[in-house]
């Protein structure tokens, strides 16, 4: 059984709690839910000079900053928001699992 969320999964009320005038609730979020965000998956990175990089050639390697096994960064608009996991979707595709979501501190 697939237990993935979704966002209209989250914009049901909350059973028993009363709503308050001016309350922000995944229901608001309706307005938005059509704007497209663009969604990366980093493995890790590496920096190397100009020099380096313009020899690289087919199958060459280049090493990254994570371990393997170790989580890898999920960027929505190229903001930090998770970590996660490479999973096999099908036979030809990959995915990623999120494992954590990243908490940032941000003024309001």
């Amino acid at each position: 059984m697939d237990e993935r969320l979704g966002l209209s999964d989250l914009a049901e009320p909350l059973s028993g709690v009363p709503e308050l005038p001016n309350t922000k609730t995944a229901r608001n979020l309706e307005a938005v839910y059509d704007i497209p965000v663009t969604v990366s998956a980093v493995l890790g990175k590496s920096t190397m000079q100009v020099s380096q990089l313009l020899k690289l050639g087919r199958g060459a390697v280049v090493e990254l900053d994570r371990k393997l096994g170790e989580a890898i960064d999920i960027y929505v608009n190229n903001r930090l928001v998770a970590r996660g996991e490479v999973v096999m979707v099908d036979d030809s595709r990959l995915g990623v699992t999120m494992t954590e979501i990243v908490k940032t501190d941000r003024a309001l």
